[in-house]
């Protein structure tokens, strides 16, 4: 009698799928099944990123994968009872995953496989196009692998935006007798989680960046500088490293070619500043995590004294598409200068977060109202915070901005990483001012005086100003001060630090007291 195959479930492994009780969820499917005696496979994957439907339990079925979420453990028997398992309707359904409309409108291109397979297993990461883009790239020379990516348009998605290609290029011309790949995975602004999600969701696809990268510029050395609050991707990570070498693609000869690439995962120490390419290049030498001076960039004098590719995760994760599809496919998605796809995070006090890839020239308005529902709390937007806690507070009126480097610049923001963290109508941006400023005091390495100094001095006047001690007297001194931190320090971080209080103090100077607004806060706050 033939026996009917089991039927596949799929539940995420990713660490904001598991903080909601995935694992649970999972171990109360397979018992659930095997109480009722039917073949099911519980299977994990990475999240798909709509993150307010975790746990996202998927279903294999003759019309595609059906999704329930977000489901705990008590609601299991409920969904066995409604046919879960043939997609039958339940509460808890959204019909096909592609078709719901967070996930339909966007356009995956970095992460097209991110949940759709077991993140570790090698023959299905190939089935969905896995290496293609590192064979191609072992065909063609250094050269020609650089200039696909300059003309793709691909920019680091750390936060500068700096031109890949330009970067890569000067580590191919500069000679050395030894280079690295680096990967910063320090992933440590407020509201920013495209890098875990490519590491615990498709490993795979930053390795085969890196090792394009490797064959390309002759480094045959990879580093992947992890943050220490990651445990669940250093896990994933580490397994694909090793599988993937033991598979032959990395290692002594990638693919066959007789050239070398070998990948090592270290994990920092718990510092934001390491997230500055050069501090990080200290931390993995294993010395104090503070900022070079420069020049020399890392491209010429980096990991060692040698030419180092250093780049975030979501850059070296774009690479593989260049190399597979084209760059011209990548170029033609974006607008301007702003080139391909971005990971938009969205967090905060909003309806609906969770990671929006789009090409780059939707609106913050429709990435928070189209996609994220509006706030959680159902009230207004007041201010929207871009790019970390170093990026400009943004007001309800620039909410039609454009999501690309210059426009956003032309506001007085920056995009960042690409973290949107939103805020209603309750927030008080005086003190979400300060703790910006305090955030720079704490995490400063404190190499240079305008950071290290400035910053502390900066809360002390903020507060000063809020407990209205001369106020137009403090404004002159902390815009100043916040001046000198601008232009005087060493690194972003204390050159950055500013920008959420310049913009709070501009857009919002009724929190500082500055303005009679007092009854208005007050009915706004009702």
């Amino acid at each position: 009698m033939p026996v009917n195959p089991p039927t596949v479930v799929w539940v995420p492994l990713d660490a904001a799928a598991k903080s909601v009780g995935a694992d649970e969820v999972a171990a109360a499917i397979v018992a659930e099944a095997a109480r009722r005696r039917l073949p099911v496979t519980v299977r994990r994957n990475g999240t798909r990123g709509m993150l307010w439907l975790e746990p996202l339990v998927e279903v294999e079925t003759a019309g595609g994968r059906t999704a329930y979420g977000p489901v705990a453990p008590g609601d299991v028997a409920s969904l066995f009872d409604r046919g879960f398992l043939a997609g039958g309707a339940h509460p808890l359904g959204h019909g096909r995953t592609e078709a719901i409309p967070y996930f339909a409108r966007q356009e995956r291109v970095t992460f097209a496989r991110v949940g759709l397979t077991d993140p570790l297993d090698l023959a299905a990461y190939e089935a969905h196009g896995g290496w293609r883009g590192l064979r191609n790239a072992l065909a063609r020379s250094g050269a020609e692998v650089v200039d696909a990516v300059t003309r793709s348009g691909l920019r680091g998605r750390g936060g500068a935006g700096f031109p890949t290609g330009i970067k890569w290029k000067t580590v191919l011309d500069t000679p050395a007798d030894r280079k690295y790949v680096v990967v910063n995975a320090d992933e440590g602004d407020s509201g920013t989680f495209s890098d875990r999600m490519v590491m615990e969701g498709d490993p795979y696809l930053l390795l085969e960046g890196m090792a394009v990268a490797g064959v390309a510029l002759g480094a045959t050395q990879g580093y992947v500088y992890l943050r220490s609050e990651y445990p669940d991707a250093e896990r994933v990570l580490t397994a694909a490293v090793e599988r993937a070498t033991a598979a032959g693609f990395l290692g002594a000869s990638v693919l066959g070619s007789g050239k070398r690439f070998d990948v090592e995962v270290r994990r920092g120490a718990g510092s934001y500043v390491c997230g500055e390419e050069t501090a990080l290049l200290e931390s993995l030498e294993g010395k104090r995590g503070v900022v070079r001076y420069r020049p020399p960039v890392p491209a010429v004098a980096g990991l060692f004294g040698r030419p180092t590719a250093l780049n975030n995760v979501i850059t070296f994760a774009s690479v593989p598409f260049v190399l597979d599809r084209g760059a011209d496919a990548y170029r033609d998605l974006g607008v301007g200068r702003s080139r391909g796809t971005l990971p938009f995070q969205l967090a905060g006090n909003v309806a609906r977060g969770g990671l929006v890839e789009k090409a780059f020239g939707l609106t913050l308005r429709e990435l928070i109202e189209d996609f994220g529902g509006g706030t959680a709390s159902g009230r207004p937007v007041r201010a929207v915070q871009v790019g970390g806690p170093l990026g400009s507070f943004l007001p309800a009126s620039a909410l039609d901005v454009p999501l690309d480097y210059e426009a956003l610049a032309g506001k007085g923001g920056i995009l960042g990483h690409g973290g949107v963290v939103v805020f209603d109508d309750t927030a008080d941006m005086a003190r979400l001012a300060r703790y910006a400023m305090e955030f720079c005091a704490i995490e400063s390495c404190g190499k240079c005086t305008p950071c290290r100094i400035g910053s502390t001095r900066g809360v002390e006047v903020i507060d000063r100003l809020v407990a209205g001690d001369r106020p137009q007297r403090q404004v002159a001194l902390l815009r100043d001060l916040c001046d000198t931190m601008t232009h005087a320090s060493l690194c972003a971080l204390g050159g950055m630090a500013p920008l959420p209080v310049t913009s709070a103090l501009d857009h919002f100077p009724e929190d500082f007291g500055l303005a009679p607004a007092g009854a208005a806060r007050d009915a706004r706050r009702s």
